[in-house]
């Protein structure tokens, strides 16, 4: 019996780690195709020819990325932009979840409550760019920090993770003299860092790719985003083509070298952190 046990388990291992193989590589191929087209010459993606692997090989289209005015110094200065943004809201978020997640604070239902209506009521883009104005924040970095702060959903993540501590740890520190702030630096803090990994590396994410406030809030092209400065790297390959300039590129070459470059920073990151991330929504999943 023992030994039809371990046949079926090992079947079944067998048909999952299958699967998932199957399953991972039909997820690479869309990236690896992207880092081929962008690696491919103009006439090998006019002629359809590029699949799995690059045609024609060449580097033009990092060449002209690279080398497109500004793209340096605003490639540093989104990497600056995304952790200054992302401290900033680990920290808004730490400040809004650790007083929520206390049994005793006095109108904490009605302060969560209005934390979830702003999940559900979005005021749209007019009422936030007015807003966004009347504090005369428009082309400035505060712009792209200030507004996006706070996550709602993040912060529930946060408070859940936070309450699910033992309160004889409270109760503890109370007794050992902790005041709040020591408390939560010296023992909450501690014991919900894989939720704090895993929250850092959503907001350091939604800066990264985030390009509609540059639109709608930045008019000086120094305090342009990678992103931004890449979407009119694209338009002017394409407005090229229109014109019939000659080239060597084609849009699909920007394009694809555009993702490869905008998606590095996070695949550098992600290993450091994903050991934390699982933990970190578990420990901060919403208990039923």
């Amino acid at each position: 019996m023992a030994e039809l046990k371990s046949k079926s388990d090992r079947r079944f291992q067998l048909f999952w780690n299958t699967a998932f193989i199957i399953i991972s590589i039909v997820a690479l191929i869309p990236i690896v195709r992207v880092v081929s087209m962008s690696l491919s010459s103009k006439n090998a993606i006019l002629g359809g020819k590029v699949f799995l692997y690059p045609i024609q090989f060449t580097t033009e289209a990092y060449v002209r990325a690279f080398y497109s005015g500004s793209f340096l110094s605003s490639f540093v200065y989104s990497i600056f932009l995304m952790l200054g943004s992302t401290a900033v809201c680990i920290v808004m978020t730490v400040a809004a979840a650790y007083p929520l997640s206390k049994k005793n604070l006095k109108g904490g239902a009605i302060i969560m409550t209005m934390f979830v209506l702003t999940m559900y009521l979005d005021p749209g883009i007019i009422p936030k760019y007015l807003n966004v104005k009347d504090f005369k924040m428009i082309d400035t970095v505060w712009a792209l920090i200030i507004p996006e702060a706070l996550s709602a959903y993040n912060m529930i993540i946060m408070c859940t993770a936070f309450k699910g501590l033992d309160s004889s740890l409270y109760e503890a520190a109370k007794i050992d003299g902790c005041n709040e702030i020591q408390t939560l630096f010296k023992v909450a803090l501690p014991l919900v860092y894989p939720t704090l990994a895993t929250l850092a590396l959503f907001y350091a994410v939604g800066r990264w790719n985030r390009l509609s406030d540059v639109l709608y809030y930045v008019n000086s092209s120094k305090l342009y985003t990678v992103q931004m400065i890449l979407k009119q790297l694209i338009e002017s390959i394409k407005i090229s083509q229109e014109e019939g300039v000659s080239s060597q590129l084609v849009a699909d070459n920007i394009k694809s070298a555009s993702i490869v470059i905008s998606m590095t920073p996070m695949l550098v990151a992600y290993p450091f952190i994903q050991k934390y991330f699982t933990k970190g929504i578990m420990l901060g999943a919403v208990k039923g």
